[in-house]
Formats: C-alpha cells, structure tokens, sequence
C-alpha cells in the first residue's frame, strides 16, 4: 500500500509588492486571490477581463510559485506578450521561465521536444495553409477518385474539412452531414484522402497547424511518462477567452490540469460567436459540471460604456436560454439613450448615417472613434456608396474588402468582359477558372481570342498531372488580383482591331476553340454559352440580371468545389445583385464600382495621411475593441439574425450573442437602425422587412425612436 506526501515549501512570510485591494474591485479581487482549485471567471465585456488575469499571474508568483509552473493559454501572440510585459511591469522583473503564448505555440515547443514518439523528427516543418493544400491535392492524384466523373471537393475545401473534424472530435462523415451535406455522399473517399494526407505528413516529417493541437493531445494520452511529466510541470493553469475554445482545446487542458486541477478558465459565454469556425460555448457552460468543485466568480462592472447602453446590452442577451446570468453594472455617470432608427430602404439607412457622423464630427467627435458594425459583408454596400459620394473617408477592417473577394471578382470579371472584349485582365481571370488552364494557358488563348494563330495543344502522353490545373488558394488569375479591378480602356488604336463592324464576343470566343485545352473543353463550351446569353440585348440591359445569370449557369457550383464557405459567397453575389438594380446601366454600376474598389485599394496608402477615417467592420471583426460612437445597421429578420441562424436554437442564441457583442462596443453613443424595405434577389422585386426579433426583446423605455422624414424647405 502506498500514499501520497505532500512536501510543503519553506519560506518566510509573503510580503506583497502589490496591494491587490486597493488596485483591483471587489469582484476582481475574490478571482485574483482566489485559492487553488478549479475557477470559472466570468469576464463580462469591459469589466476587466485582461487586467484580472494578468493580476492573477503577478499573485500566484508572489505566493510563491515558481513562473515555470504557470502556464498561461491565449488565443493570439500579441494578447500573450501583452500579458507578460504587464506582470514584468507589476513586478519589476522579467519572466523568462514563465510558459506562457499561444494553444499551437505551446503545443509546438512540447512537440519539438518529445516528435519521436508520434514517428517525427524534432526538426519537423510546419506547414502553412499553401503548402496543406499542395500535398492534400497529392493525395487526390494518388487515390482513385475520379474527379473528372463526379464534383469533388478541391483541395483547400479538403483542408478546411479535416480542420474541423479535428478540432471538433468528429469523423468526416459527421462533418459533411452537418456542415457540407453537398459532398455527404463522398464521405468514404474524403475519409481516404484525409487518411492519405496524415500519412503523407510523417513522410514528409510535416506537420500542419492542426496537429500541432491533435498530435500534442495524442502524444498526452498515448504516453504516460509524458503526461505525467507535464501535469506536475503545470501546476496552475490559466486560460484566457475560454469561451472561444472547442473540443480539442478542452481536452488538452483538462487532461493537463488533471494531477492539480488549480486550473483557472477567463471568458465571458455571451461573447461566444465563433461556432462556424469549430468553437463550443459548452465548455465554459458546462464547466462547473466537469469540475465540480470549481468557484464561479463574475465580473460585471463595466468600465466601457455608460449606463443607458449597458441597460439596452442586458435586455438584448437576456432572452437567452445557454448562459451564466450576470447583470453588467455600470461605473459611469449617465449619457444618452440608445437610438432606434426606422428607415424607408437601404439608401436612406445610408444617407443616415452618413449625415449622422458628419454632424457629430462637426461637433468635435472624432472620425476614428466612430464604427459601423453589420453582420454580413454586404450589409454595408450602400453605406460605401454614400460615403464615397459624400467624400467621407473609411477604412473596412472586415477581413478582405468585399469588392477584393475572388468571388466579386470573378463575377464582376464577366460583365467587365462583355462590355469590353480588349480587357485582357478580365478574359485571363475567368480562362483561369477553367480546369486546366493556368496563366501561359490563358495568355495562349488571349492570343487567339485576340486573333493571333495560336497551335494546337500538344501533350506528352506520358505526363501525369497537368500542374496547369492546380488552382491557387484563391483560384484565380493572380495578376488580377494584384491590379486595381477598374475599368480597363481598350488598347492604343494603333494596333487594335477595328472595333466596328465586329462579330459578338461569343462568336470571337467560338472561333479560339482550337486552342482549349481538351480538360477544358465542355467548361469552355458552357463559357462561350454564358457570354452568349448575357450580350442578349435584354439581359445586358441590366448588371442585376447579367449576376444572376452568371450565377446560375455554373458558377455556384464552382464555389461549392473551391470554398468551404461557398453559402455566403452565394449570398454576397445576390445581394451584389440587387445592390446593382439601382444602376441605369451596366457601365453605370461598373463605373461605380471601380471608384469603390480605388477608394478601397487606397485605403492603406492613404491612412498615413488622412488620419481621421469612419470604420466599417463585421462584428466579427470588431471583437475585442471599442469605439465613442457605434452604428448597427440592417438590423431585419433574415438579415440580423441571418436565415440560416433561425433553422436551429442555438443559432438564434448566437446571433443574440453576435447582437451583445456589437451594443457592448460602445461607449458613449448607440444607433440601431433597419429599413423597412428592401430589393430581394430574382424577380420578386422589394420586400417589406420585418425588424430583428431581438429590437422587440428591448423594452421600448431605453430607448428613443428616430423615424427618418425628407427636409422641406418650406415648412411642415
């Protein structure tokens, strides 16, 4: 029989350096000296969160742990620096031995030390996404699928698919069921090629980013000197944003904090909005139930925003089912209500907000301090018109601008075409859609577009894989992408044909046939139709019909082979459509957006100057900051919360959460606006909306109603 004995450390008294007490609030304080055990903080927004944890880190150091026993997760490099040079600053001293970064930087650094037991070799390289979808596009070649028979998921899709079943403990065919029921029927074939590209990675001694999570927990439960080594290495363990970690994230940590369970988990379960991307806001709802013993501590003191924007933040996420009740309190004398602002259509949401920003700069508000915050990419399409009409300066900081996307481009590429058949640009971006062609492909046929004589394609027999048809990770013609998409003026009369009389685009397209390469031979068939079908005088007519037509005559189902989040693509390209019907013309709606996309592409040249720019962001994206001022536009059933949310529970709770993410940006000024109508895609023309279910859930006392009426000159 044997038993544990625990030796106790001698040390003097602890004399603290810090007076948690005086530097930290009540609440923070009980989390900060909270005793050893499992803890569950409750970080609600602006109340602390960073500052709690980085106090915490300097207390347990100051109790006596050595740094190199606290570990410390975050969820980005920069969050993970800021915290260290916090505590070196609390207490005079640098952390060298204190582990402390990133989930993959940590998982990297154990890796390296202990690769031989996994089959790797300490110097493994790891892959970026570029070089995973070069070997996973091996693998395709290698098994015995035969893409040419059946759509098959292209490389980078593949990627985005083993992604998530690691990270989300399922198996491929769960995956497919749940996020790509399209391919659900190849899952035995997907499950081939991720089997084939797992062993390709030892061979190559290559891991991506993924393994270095999946293989550091495999190399934990597969090997009890290592796991053991770690749990006792580790004796406090703290975790910041829990609420965005996912099943892989979990159960690294919980099998690392098994041995002294002194684990510490920081976040706030109502500013979980990262589901799409594999995080589970069960594992901080559920955390009190796996450690059972654990202390929930909440922090609801908002520093942030003032009282009457935290009263309209409460009633928004309180409808919620899944959560921690909390109740933000506010540290902050009273300001103005919340708006709600009622607006006929999209355009006058727009002029709206547009007049409404001008008239707070010209009260001493400042540009860079004010946000626009929407769900979608296109939710802000007419606001950048109006801006750029008004020559209000703004900067997009939600991921790619949405006039850069490939699949605008791609598009847009069409119609650019058809209005004018010398844009080389545009001709080599959609050739290079094709399978098969790849940039010297598609100058060859530029030439015979153009009326050169190109030759015929010849190919050695015993060639394997046209290396042409690897497509890049955003497949299209690089050049494009790297020139500004404006409207490109037709070559020097001097050596251009003679642009009239001149047979039809389709015809000239008709006649280069020659030179397509035999793997692109039907797609270049339903090309020519397409280009045929949108110079019919009708369909020209109008942008809005000429995106459609293109959509539907094949290019969706393009992106439901190159993009794993080819639904929403769809969507930004429908509502590019209906955004495109107030245009009298095509080269209307082309002109404008090329002064869109110029005002964009300068937007990074230009920030060095015109310091003062409005910002235009996904919520999403503007997690984690704040602003004086804050729009929420397009805030209608379908639209905020999106269609798709409402099939399920939990995703109408996300969307609510998305909601309560976007209000607690906010600092001094709140609107939140919805038009009453809107252009839907196809021919069912405008629709009357429905204002978000979740303006209802706000009860009408906190806030004041703004309805929108044209100015008369003359008098009511």
């Amino acid at each position: 029989m044997s038993r544990e004995y625990v030796l106790q450390p001698f040390r003097a008294a602890v004399h603290l350096q810090i007076d948690y007490a005086r530097e930290l609030n009540e609440q923070q304080y009980a989390a900060v000296t909270a005793p050893p055990g499992p803890s569950l903080v409750i970080a609600g927004a602006g109340s602390g969160k960073t500052r709690t944890l980085t106090y915490r880190v300097a207390y347990l150091l100051e109790q006596g742990i050595p740094a190199d026993r606290i570990l410390l997760l975050t969820f980005t490099n920069k969050a993970a620096k800021e915290m260290m040079r916090r505590v070196a600053d609390l207490l005079g001293q640098e952390l060298v031995s204190l582990w402390g970064g990133t989930f993959h930087g940590i998982g990297n650094r154990i890796l390296r030390q202990h690769a031989s037991l996994l089959g790797y070799q300490r110097d493994f390289t790891i892959m970026d996404r570029e070089d995973a979808k070069h070997l996973i596009t091996t693998c395709v070649a290698e098994s015995e699928v035969d893409v040419k028979a059946t759509r098959f998921p292209k490389a980078e899709v593949l990627g985005d698919i083993f992604s998530l079943a690691v990270n989300t403990h399922k198996t491929i065919a769960e995956v497919l069921r749940d996020s790509y029921d399209y391919f659900e029927h190849l899952a035995p074939q997907v499950a081939n090629i991720q089997q084939r590209y797992a062993t390709r990675k030892r061979t190559t001694n290559g891991m991506d980013f993924d393994d270095l999570l999946a293989l550091w927990l495999k190399l934990m439960q597969e090997q009890p000197e290592v796991r053991e080594l770690y749990q006792r290495r580790f004796q406090f363990i703290l975790v910041d944003e829990y609420q965005d970690t996912n099943k892989l994230q979990s159960d690294l940590i919980d099998l690392l904090a098994a041995r002294h369970r002194n684990v510490m988990v920081v976040g706030d379960d109502a500013q979980s909005i990262y589901a799409w991307r594999g995080a589970n806001y069960l594992n901080i709802l559920k955390f009190p139930e796996r450690y059972e013993s654990a202390k929930v501590y909440k922090i609801e003191t908002n520093y942030r925003s003032t009282p009457e924007i935290l009263n309209v933040a409460n009633e928004a996420i309180r409808a919620n089912v899944g959560q921690f009740a909390k109740e933000l309190a506010p540290a902050r004398k009273p300001g103005s209500k919340p708006v709600t602002v009622v607006c006929n259509d999209a355009s006058e949401q727009a002029a709206f907000v547009a007049q409404r920003v001008l008239e707070m700069r010209e009260e001493g508000s400042d540009l860079n301090k004010m946000a626009v915050l929407y769900r979608s990419h296109f939710h802000a399409l007419e606001l950048q018109l109006e801006l750029t009409r008004r020559n209000i300066p703004f900067s997009i900081t939600s991921g790619i601008r949405f006039f850069e996307q490939a699949h605008i481009k791609d598009v847009t590429a069409y119609l650019k075409l058809v209005t004018n058949p010398h844009d080389e640009l545009s001709f080599k971006r959609l050739a290079q859609l094709l399978p098969g062609i790849g940039g010297k492909g598609a100058d060859k046929l530029w030439k015979a577009f153009e009326g050169g004589n190109p030759k015929p394609e010849t190919r050695n027999p015993k060639e394997g894989r046209n290396p042409k048809s690897e497509q890049e990770a955003e497949p299209s013609l690089a050049a494009a992408d790297q020139s500004s998409p404006t409207l490109h003026a037709p070559r020097s009369t001097l050596d251009a044909p003679p642009l009239s009389p001149a047979p039809s685009l389709a015809i000239r397209l008709q006649r280069c046939a020659a030179a397509v390469p035999k793997k692109a031979a039907v797609a270049w068939a339903q090309f020519v139709a397409t280009l045929a079908q949108l110079e019919e005088k009708e369909v020209r007519a109008s942008a809005s019909k000429m995106i459609a037509l293109v959509i539907e005559a094949g290019y969706e189902e393009y992106l439901e082979e190159n993009y794993a989040n080819y639904r929403s693509r769809v969507e930004d390209l429908e509502q590019l459509a209906v955004f495109a019907r107030q245009f009298a013309t095509l080269e209307d709606f082309l002109t404008q957006l090329a002064l869109l996309t110029n005002i964009e592409t300068e937007d990074e040249q230009t920030s060095k100057t015109d310091d003062e720019r409005l910002r235009l962001s996904t919520i999403h994206q503007a997690k984690g900051l704040e602003f004086d001022v804050v729009f929420i536009i397009m805030l209608c059933d379908g639209l905020f919360p999106s269609e798709r949310s409402l099939e399920t529970a939990e995703g109408e709770e996300e969307e609510r959460r998305l909601l309560y993410v976007a209000i607690t940006r906010a600092r001094n000024e709140l609107y939140l606006s919805y038009p009453l109508m809107r252009a839907s895609f196809g021919d069912r023309g405008d629709m009357m909306q429905q204002p978000s279910r979740f303006l209802a859930e706000i009860p009408k006392e906190l806030v004041e109603e703004w309805n929108l009426r044209p100015f008369n000159p003359y008098g009511q």
